[in-house]
Protein backbone atom coordinates (compact mmCIF):
# COMPACT_ATOMS: atom_id res chain seq x y z
CA UNK A 1 0.00 0.00 0.00
CA UNK A 2 0.86 3.43 -0.92
CA UNK A 3 0.06 7.18 0.53
CA UNK A 4 0.86 9.86 -1.74
CA UNK A 5 1.64 13.56 -0.04
CA UNK A 6 0.97 15.94 -3.23
CA UNK A 7 3.93 18.83 -2.47
CA UNK A 8 4.33 20.31 -5.39
CA UNK A 9 2.93 23.59 -5.03
CA UNK A 10 5.38 25.47 -2.68
CA UNK A 11 4.89 28.55 -0.81
CA UNK A 12 6.61 31.67 -2.68
CA UNK A 13 9.54 32.50 -0.58
CA UNK A 14 10.26 35.42 -3.24
CA UNK A 15 11.73 38.88 -1.18
CA UNK A 16 13.40 41.94 -1.92
CA UNK A 17 16.85 43.08 -1.08
CA UNK A 18 16.93 47.23 -1.35
CA UNK A 19 20.37 48.36 -1.54
CA UNK A 20 19.72 52.33 -0.29
CA UNK A 21 19.88 53.83 3.09
CA UNK A 22 17.67 51.74 5.42
CA UNK A 23 14.13 53.21 5.02
CA UNK A 24 11.37 53.07 8.22
CA UNK A 25 10.92 49.32 8.66
CA UNK A 26 7.64 48.41 10.74
CA UNK A 27 7.19 44.78 12.18
CA UNK A 28 3.84 43.35 13.28
CA UNK A 29 4.40 41.23 16.66
CA UNK A 30 7.35 40.95 18.58
CA UNK A 31 10.60 41.45 17.09
CA UNK A 32 14.40 40.47 17.88
CA UNK A 33 17.53 42.21 17.12
CA UNK A 34 20.67 39.88 17.33
CA UNK A 35 23.73 41.91 16.97
CA UNK A 36 27.43 41.28 18.29
CA UNK A 37 29.04 44.29 20.65
CA UNK A 38 30.95 46.02 18.18
CA UNK A 39 28.02 46.52 16.07
CA UNK A 40 25.59 47.72 18.38
CA UNK A 41 28.09 49.81 20.08
CA UNK A 42 28.44 51.61 16.53
CA UNK A 43 24.92 51.55 15.20
CA UNK A 44 22.32 50.08 17.33
CA UNK A 45 20.72 53.58 17.73
CA UNK A 46 20.77 54.59 14.38
CA UNK A 47 18.70 50.95 13.44
CA UNK A 48 16.66 51.76 16.31
CA UNK A 49 15.31 55.15 15.09
CA UNK A 50 14.34 53.10 11.90
CA UNK A 51 13.08 49.89 13.39
CA UNK A 52 9.13 49.53 15.40
CA UNK A 53 7.89 46.54 16.33
CA UNK A 54 5.27 46.09 18.72
CA UNK A 55 7.74 44.46 21.93
CA UNK A 56 11.58 45.16 20.48
CA UNK A 57 14.23 43.09 22.27
CA UNK A 58 17.78 43.06 22.34
CA UNK A 59 20.02 39.87 21.93
CA UNK A 60 23.87 39.64 21.68
CA UNK A 61 26.26 37.25 20.74
CA UNK A 62 30.23 37.02 20.62
CA UNK A 63 31.78 38.71 17.95
CA UNK A 64 33.83 36.24 15.63
CA UNK A 65 33.94 32.76 13.55
CA UNK A 66 34.67 30.88 16.36
CA UNK A 67 31.48 31.68 18.47
CA UNK A 68 29.60 30.62 15.63
CA UNK A 69 28.81 27.25 17.88
CA UNK A 70 25.89 25.37 19.30
CA UNK A 71 26.58 27.42 22.41
CA UNK A 72 25.96 30.50 20.99
CA UNK A 73 22.59 29.27 18.96
CA UNK A 74 21.91 27.59 22.34
CA UNK A 75 22.20 31.17 24.34
CA UNK A 76 20.05 32.69 21.06
CA UNK A 77 17.42 30.39 21.72
CA UNK A 78 17.27 30.53 25.35
CA UNK A 79 16.67 33.90 25.09
CA UNK A 80 13.94 33.96 22.60
CA UNK A 81 12.08 31.32 25.33
CA UNK A 82 13.31 34.13 27.95
CA UNK A 83 11.44 36.72 25.80
CA UNK A 84 7.93 34.36 24.66
CA UNK A 85 8.64 35.09 21.26
CA UNK A 86 5.84 33.35 18.79
CA UNK A 87 5.22 32.32 15.25
CA UNK A 88 3.95 35.73 15.00
CA UNK A 89 7.54 37.36 15.78
CA UNK A 90 10.01 38.73 13.43
CA UNK A 91 14.36 37.78 14.05
CA UNK A 92 16.50 40.52 13.01
CA UNK A 93 19.63 39.89 12.21
CA UNK A 94 22.03 42.90 12.19
CA UNK A 95 25.50 42.06 11.67
CA UNK A 96 28.01 40.68 9.84
CA UNK A 97 27.82 36.61 8.07
CA UNK A 98 27.91 35.17 11.10
CA UNK A 99 25.40 36.91 12.83
CA UNK A 100 23.40 36.35 9.65
CA UNK A 101 24.01 32.90 9.62
CA UNK A 102 23.43 31.99 13.20
CA UNK A 103 20.41 34.48 13.02
CA UNK A 104 18.36 32.43 9.74
CA UNK A 105 19.13 29.07 11.81
CA UNK A 106 17.76 29.80 14.70
CA UNK A 107 14.44 31.29 13.00
CA UNK A 108 14.25 28.49 10.99
CA UNK A 109 13.70 25.83 14.08
CA UNK A 110 11.94 28.08 16.44
CA UNK A 111 9.08 26.90 16.99
CA UNK A 112 9.34 25.14 13.43
CA UNK A 113 10.23 28.40 11.49
CA UNK A 114 9.44 32.27 12.02
CA UNK A 115 10.11 35.23 10.06
CA UNK A 116 13.51 37.24 10.11
CA UNK A 117 15.06 39.35 8.16
CA UNK A 118 18.73 40.24 7.22
CA UNK A 119 20.45 43.89 7.89
CA UNK A 120 23.86 43.06 6.79
CA UNK A 121 26.84 45.59 8.41
CA UNK A 122 30.09 44.01 6.63
CA UNK A 123 30.79 44.18 3.11
CA UNK A 124 31.31 40.32 3.17
CA UNK A 125 27.65 39.53 4.33
CA UNK A 126 26.14 42.42 1.88
CA UNK A 127 27.01 41.15 -1.16
CA UNK A 128 27.15 37.51 -0.37
CA UNK A 129 26.21 35.99 3.16
CA UNK A 130 22.99 37.98 3.30
CA UNK A 131 21.59 36.92 -0.03
CA UNK A 132 20.69 33.16 -0.60
CA UNK A 133 19.33 31.57 2.38
CA UNK A 134 22.11 29.73 3.73
CA UNK A 135 22.42 29.04 7.82
CA UNK A 136 23.87 27.71 10.02
CA UNK A 137 26.73 26.78 12.39
CA UNK A 138 30.19 25.48 12.40
CA UNK A 139 31.44 22.09 14.30
CA UNK A 140 34.59 20.73 15.19
CA UNK A 141 34.34 18.47 11.77
CA UNK A 142 34.13 21.75 9.62
CA UNK A 143 32.26 24.70 8.63
CA UNK A 144 28.08 25.68 8.19
CA UNK A 145 27.45 21.32 8.26
CA UNK A 146 25.07 22.22 10.59
CA UNK A 147 21.89 24.22 9.07
CA UNK A 148 19.25 24.72 6.94
CA UNK A 149 18.21 27.24 3.70
CA UNK A 150 15.48 29.26 4.82
CA UNK A 151 15.14 32.57 2.82
CA UNK A 152 14.84 36.06 5.06
CA UNK A 153 11.47 37.66 4.60
CA UNK A 154 13.18 40.84 3.26
CA UNK A 155 17.47 41.97 2.66
CA UNK A 156 18.11 46.04 3.75
CA UNK A 157 21.66 46.83 2.45
CA UNK A 158 22.67 50.05 3.91
CA UNK A 159 26.10 51.54 2.55
CA UNK A 160 26.04 53.35 5.76
CA UNK A 161 27.08 50.85 8.23
CA UNK A 162 30.65 50.36 5.80
CA UNK A 163 32.38 54.08 6.96
CA UNK A 164 33.08 52.28 10.12
CA UNK A 165 34.33 49.16 8.83
CA UNK A 166 38.13 47.95 9.40
CA UNK A 167 40.38 48.27 6.05
CA UNK A 168 40.85 43.95 6.90
CA UNK A 169 37.25 43.72 6.99
CA UNK A 170 36.02 45.53 3.84
CA UNK A 171 38.78 43.31 2.13
CA UNK A 172 37.28 40.35 3.04
CA UNK A 173 34.38 41.37 1.31
CA UNK A 174 35.86 42.29 -1.94
CA UNK A 175 37.11 38.82 -1.98
CA UNK A 176 33.75 38.08 -2.46
CA UNK A 177 33.00 40.37 -5.08
CA UNK A 178 36.49 39.31 -6.74
CA UNK A 179 35.21 35.73 -7.15
CA UNK A 180 31.55 36.55 -8.57
CA UNK A 181 33.16 38.42 -11.32
CA UNK A 182 35.90 35.62 -12.02
CA UNK A 183 33.28 32.88 -12.62
CA UNK A 184 30.30 34.92 -13.77
CA UNK A 185 30.98 38.22 -15.17
CA UNK A 186 34.43 39.04 -17.46
CA UNK A 187 33.44 42.61 -17.94
CA UNK A 188 32.44 43.10 -14.47
CA UNK A 189 36.00 41.53 -13.70
CA UNK A 190 37.70 43.58 -16.06
CA UNK A 191 36.01 46.78 -14.72
CA UNK A 192 37.26 45.94 -11.41
CA UNK A 193 40.48 45.97 -12.51
CA UNK A 194 40.18 49.74 -13.39
CA UNK A 195 37.43 50.75 -10.37
CA UNK A 196 38.60 52.41 -7.16
CA UNK A 197 36.34 50.65 -4.44
CA UNK A 198 37.58 53.08 -2.05
CA UNK A 199 35.25 55.59 -4.02
CA UNK A 200 31.75 55.43 -2.69
CA UNK A 201 29.67 55.73 -6.08
CA UNK A 202 31.89 52.62 -7.50
CA UNK A 203 31.74 50.58 -4.52
CA UNK A 204 27.55 50.99 -4.62
CA UNK A 205 28.18 49.98 -8.58
CA UNK A 206 29.90 46.83 -6.86
CA UNK A 207 27.54 45.80 -4.44
CA UNK A 208 25.11 45.91 -6.32
CA UNK A 209 26.17 44.27 -9.73
CA UNK A 210 27.69 41.18 -7.08
CA UNK A 211 23.78 41.16 -5.11
CA UNK A 212 22.49 41.09 -9.21
CA UNK A 213 24.68 38.20 -10.20
CA UNK A 214 24.11 36.14 -6.86
CA UNK A 215 20.38 36.75 -6.66
CA UNK A 216 20.30 35.48 -10.60
CA UNK A 217 21.85 32.34 -9.32
CA UNK A 218 19.72 31.52 -6.29
CA UNK A 219 16.68 32.26 -8.41
CA UNK A 220 17.60 29.55 -10.74
CA UNK A 221 18.69 26.68 -7.90
CA UNK A 222 18.03 27.55 -4.39
CA UNK A 223 19.30 24.72 -2.76
CA UNK A 224 22.63 24.08 -4.47
CA UNK A 225 21.72 21.13 -6.46
CA UNK A 226 23.01 22.16 -9.38
CA UNK A 227 24.68 25.77 -10.90
CA UNK A 228 24.39 27.78 -7.35
CA UNK A 229 27.34 25.33 -6.34
CA UNK A 230 29.50 27.81 -8.66
CA UNK A 231 29.13 29.85 -5.62
CA UNK A 232 31.74 27.69 -3.91
CA UNK A 233 34.86 29.08 -6.11
CA UNK A 234 37.94 28.92 -3.49
CA UNK A 235 35.75 27.48 -0.77
CA UNK A 236 36.65 24.09 -0.74
CA UNK A 237 40.17 24.87 -0.33
CA UNK A 238 38.95 27.79 2.39
CA UNK A 239 36.85 25.50 4.64
CA UNK A 240 39.82 23.71 5.16
CA UNK A 241 41.96 26.35 6.02
CA UNK A 242 39.68 27.79 8.37
CA UNK A 243 39.12 24.38 10.68
CA UNK A 244 42.69 23.91 10.44
CA UNK A 245 43.51 27.55 11.83
CA UNK A 246 39.83 26.91 14.45
CA UNK A 247 38.37 29.67 12.65
CA UNK A 248 40.62 32.40 14.08
CA UNK A 249 43.40 33.31 11.95
CA UNK A 250 41.93 34.13 8.77
CA UNK A 251 38.38 36.07 7.93
CA UNK A 252 36.39 34.21 5.87
CA UNK A 253 37.15 36.75 2.95
CA UNK A 254 40.43 36.04 3.63
CA UNK A 255 40.25 31.91 3.37
CA UNK A 256 38.58 32.85 0.09
CA UNK A 257 41.14 34.89 -1.16
CA UNK A 258 43.67 32.05 -0.64
CA UNK A 259 41.21 29.10 -2.11
CA UNK A 260 40.86 30.98 -4.95
CA UNK A 261 44.67 30.86 -5.96
CA UNK A 262 44.60 27.61 -5.02
CA UNK A 263 41.72 27.04 -7.32
CA UNK A 264 43.53 28.79 -9.89
CA UNK A 265 46.61 26.39 -9.63
CA UNK A 266 44.27 23.59 -9.77
CA UNK A 267 42.89 25.14 -12.87
CA UNK A 268 46.07 25.97 -14.31
CA UNK A 269 47.62 22.22 -14.12
CA UNK A 270 43.95 20.99 -15.86
CA UNK A 271 44.54 23.56 -18.80
CA UNK A 272 41.06 25.72 -17.98
CA UNK A 273 43.14 28.83 -17.11
CA UNK A 274 46.37 31.00 -18.53
CA UNK A 275 49.03 31.67 -16.57
CA UNK A 276 48.39 35.14 -17.17
CA UNK A 277 45.01 35.29 -16.12
CA UNK A 278 45.52 33.60 -12.65
CA UNK A 279 48.40 36.51 -12.05
CA UNK A 280 45.40 38.90 -13.14
CA UNK A 281 43.17 37.20 -10.25
CA UNK A 282 46.00 37.52 -7.48
CA UNK A 283 47.24 40.49 -8.52
CA UNK A 284 43.31 42.31 -8.01
CA UNK A 285 43.68 40.40 -4.67
CA UNK A 286 46.33 41.63 -3.76
CA UNK A 287 46.04 45.25 -4.45
CA UNK A 288 43.39 45.22 -1.42
CA UNK A 289 45.64 43.31 0.69
CA UNK A 290 44.35 39.89 0.72
CA UNK A 291 46.33 36.83 1.76
CA UNK A 292 47.33 34.63 -1.18
CA UNK A 293 49.39 31.95 0.14
CA UNK A 294 49.19 29.57 3.10
CA UNK A 295 51.80 26.89 4.26
CA UNK A 296 50.26 23.37 3.82
CA UNK A 297 51.92 21.74 6.79
CA UNK A 298 50.66 18.30 6.08
CA UNK A 299 49.08 17.91 2.40
CA UNK A 300 47.87 14.35 2.75
CA UNK A 301 46.24 15.55 6.39
CA UNK A 302 45.04 18.84 4.50
CA UNK A 303 43.70 16.72 1.55
CA UNK A 304 41.59 14.72 4.25
CA UNK A 305 39.85 17.15 5.45
CA UNK A 306 38.20 17.74 2.28
CA UNK A 307 36.30 14.86 2.70
CA UNK A 308 34.71 16.47 6.08
CA UNK A 309 33.12 19.34 3.77
CA UNK A 310 29.00 18.98 2.79
CA UNK A 311 30.62 19.33 -0.57
CA UNK A 312 32.00 15.77 -0.59
CA UNK A 313 30.17 12.66 -1.56
CA UNK A 314 30.68 9.58 -2.39
CA UNK A 315 34.47 9.78 -1.80
CA UNK A 316 34.47 12.64 -4.34
CA UNK A 317 35.64 15.98 -3.88
CA UNK A 318 33.84 18.72 -5.80
CA UNK A 319 35.51 21.83 -6.46
CA UNK A 320 34.44 24.91 -8.62
CA UNK A 321 37.32 25.53 -11.22
CA UNK A 322 37.27 29.45 -13.12
CA UNK A 323 37.08 28.33 -17.03
CA UNK A 324 38.94 31.36 -17.90
CA UNK A 325 37.59 34.75 -16.78
CA UNK A 326 34.12 35.05 -16.61
CA UNK A 327 33.01 31.27 -16.84
CA UNK A 328 33.68 28.14 -15.05
CA UNK A 329 33.54 24.41 -14.05
CA UNK A 330 31.79 22.40 -11.29
CA UNK A 331 33.80 18.94 -11.27
CA UNK A 332 34.34 15.98 -9.09
CA UNK A 333 36.86 14.26 -11.43
CA UNK A 334 40.13 15.21 -10.05
CA UNK A 335 42.77 12.90 -10.00
CA UNK A 336 43.86 12.94 -6.35
CA UNK A 337 47.60 13.45 -7.56
CA UNK A 338 46.73 16.63 -9.14
CA UNK A 339 44.82 18.17 -5.98
CA UNK A 340 48.00 16.96 -4.07
CA UNK A 341 50.43 18.54 -6.30
CA UNK A 342 48.74 21.82 -5.88
CA UNK A 343 48.78 21.31 -1.57
CA UNK A 344 52.74 20.24 -1.95
CA UNK A 345 53.13 23.66 -3.86
CA UNK A 346 51.39 25.57 -1.03
CA UNK A 347 53.77 23.50 1.52
CA UNK A 348 56.61 25.85 -0.18
CA UNK A 349 54.84 28.94 1.17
Amino acid sequence: MQVHIPLKKCEDRSYNIHIEALPKIELEGKAVVVTNPKVAGLHLGYLLSKLFAKELYIVTLPDGEEYKNKQSLEYLLDRLFDHQIDRKSTLVAFGGGVIGDMTGFAASIYQRGIDFIQIPTTLLSQVDASVGGKTGINNRFGKNLIGAFYQPKAVYIDPYFLRTLPKREFAAGVAEIIKMAVVFDKAFFEWLERADLSDTDQLAQAIQRSVELKAAIVAKDEKEGGVRASLNYGHTFAHVIENQTDYSTYLHGEAVAIGMVMANMLARRLGLLSEEEAKRIQRLLERYGLPTCYEVQNPQDFYEHFFLDKKSFNKKITFVLPKGIGDFLITDKIEKEDILAVLYEFAKC
